[in-house]
């Protein structure tokens, strides 16, 4: 019963572990990898906010080219001595106001600086977008190549794994030989170290493995753990068909960062005249309409008259008479607000001109400083050319290494197969030393691991090649 129970937890712990391990081995193909890389990484979501505050920059150039247009309108409350807005007279009285306006203006001419501005706008955002492309054109390089250098690290561990088992194999027949006291004890010694030695390089290969995966994961900024699938990648060894300067002039048509380079030289050409318009006159039209209320505007309507002793006199025939006048009767009303808006109603049109004299020599500065602008972007222009070359021809002439080296390494196997083949038979047979079994079988575990190395090396470049290209 205690064994029937022992059985059970050991295989609950098994299942355990494997569905772990199906978890953690989610496999994804290269163009999923890609796809996922396009969607989270985080260096691509920041170039794709740079693009975005460009394209707003551009919109709002465009529209700094309309009118403008402003609405006014204040309300308040005087106490004491003030000036009445209605009569334009002195009043101490409390006394509620308010204004409204209605303005427009409109640049004429600046020396082209809203029009250049715009102009140099719409080129940095299409530098933006350009650098946006540059930017997934990158990411899909380095997922590539980190997809490689996975399949690379598994083909090792792979290779790794066939060594011990191989060793495992001659540690049978080393074993029976040394239980029967018919072989070499040492042989039999120097196969348990290298079946140690075999386990470690599994140690080893299975930390790249790991590396290379976090690698992978980083530029996807995943978390969940996950395997490579290579059932749909097509992985050719051929040589490459182009030359060096085929791949560099193809790099100067189609690469994404040479093209935003170029518009970066032309915005900042747009920039310099920009800075240039500061030394024209500004000429603008302008217009508004504007009325006032005040609560001590009043209407007087007359309702007749009445008579009146001035208080002075005349004599006649030595007699004083007082002196009578007659005056108008008004009746004051409060003046609705509507009707002080109409009647206050006044408006104003007109040309401005602003002829710059002097500014500190402001303008001459920004000048200035905009040429050294377009002459960086000029020198930026000139390196980008230089390193793209430089990279090209190194890669180029690695890529073309590594193919020569992996057509040596495939001879080289087939030899060290051979001479592993007969070190191994006559090693079983007793014939042979451990010696000879090992360094043959050394040899071959070396050349298959260094044919896998230049294969993806190979690979690698071939990538990158594509990449200046301009075929990602």
């Amino acid at each position: 019963m205690i064994h029937k129970i022992i059985i059970l937890i050991i295989l609950f712990f098994i299942s355990l572990i494997s569905f772990s391990q199906t978890k953690e081995e989610k496999q994804l193909t290269l163009d999923e990898c890609i796809a996922i890389a396009l969607e989270n990484n985080l260096d691509l979501k920041s170039t794709h906010l740079l693009e975005h505050s460009a394209k707003v920059n551009y919109k709002q150039s465009k529209a700094d080219l309309l009118p403008n247009l402003n609405g006014d309108f204040n309300l308040g409350v005087n106490d004491g001595r003030s000036i009445d807005p209605f009569t334009n007279d002195y009043i101490d009285q409390e006394l509620t106001y308010s204004n409204l306006g209605l303005s427009i203006d409109m640049t004429i001419f600046n020396g082209f600086r809203l029009l250049n501005t715009a102009k140099q706008n719409r080129l940095n955002s299409q530098a933006s977008e350009l650098e946006t492309e540059a930017e997934q054109q990158d990411l899909i390089l380095n997922v590539t190549l980190a997809y490689l250098q996975v399949l690379n690290a598994k083909d090792v561990l792979d290779l790794a794994h066939a060594r011990l088992e191989a060793t495992k194999q001659q540690l049978k027949i080393q074993q029976g030989f040394f239980e029967s006291e018919s072989g070499n004890p040492a042989d039999y010694a120097d196969i348990l170290g290298q079946i140690a030695n075999d386990e470690t390089s599994i140690l080893v290969s299975e930390s790249s493995l790991n590396s290379a995966k976090l690698s992978l994961m980083l530029l996807l900024n995943v978390e969940e753990r996950f395997d490579v699938n290579t059932e749909h990648l097509f992985l050719g060894f051929e040589p490459y068909s182009l030359s060096v300067n085929e791949v560099y002039k193809a790099s100067l048509e189609n690469l994404a960062t040479y093209k935003a380079k170029d518009l970066r030289i032309e915005a900042a050409k747009k920039g310099m005249r920009v800075a240039k318009s500061q030394f024209t006159p500004e000429v603008s039209l302008y217009g508004g309409v504007y009325t006032n209320h005040s609560s001590a505007a009043e209407l007087y309507t007359s309702n007749g008259t009445s008579v009146s002793e001035t208080g002075d006199y005349v004599t006649v025939n030595g007699q004083d008479l007082p002196v009578i006048t007659e005056q108008t009767l008004f009746t004051a009303e409060q003046i609705n607000y509507r009707d002080q808006l109409d009647n206050n109603l006044n408006t104003a049109v007109g040309i401005a001109v602003s002829v710059p004299l002097f500014n500190g020599f402001r303008a001459k500065n920004n000048v200035a400083l905009e040429k050294i602008k377009v002459e960086e972007s000029i020198i930026e222009l000139e390196r980008t050319q230089v390193s793209i070359k430089n990279v090209i021809n190194q890669v180029y002439f690695d890529m073309d290494a590594a193919f020569k080296r992996h057509q040596s390494l495939e001879k080289q196997v087939v030899a060290y197969q051979e001479s592993y083949r007969i070190n191994d038979i006559r090693f079983k047979n007793g014939v042979s030393n451990f010696l000879n079994y090992i360094t043959s079988k050394n040899n071959l575990d070396n050349a298959k691991v260094n044919l896998a190395n230049a294969k993806y090396e190979y690979l690698l470049r071939v990538k990158v090649l594509d990449y200046y290209r301009g075929l990602y």
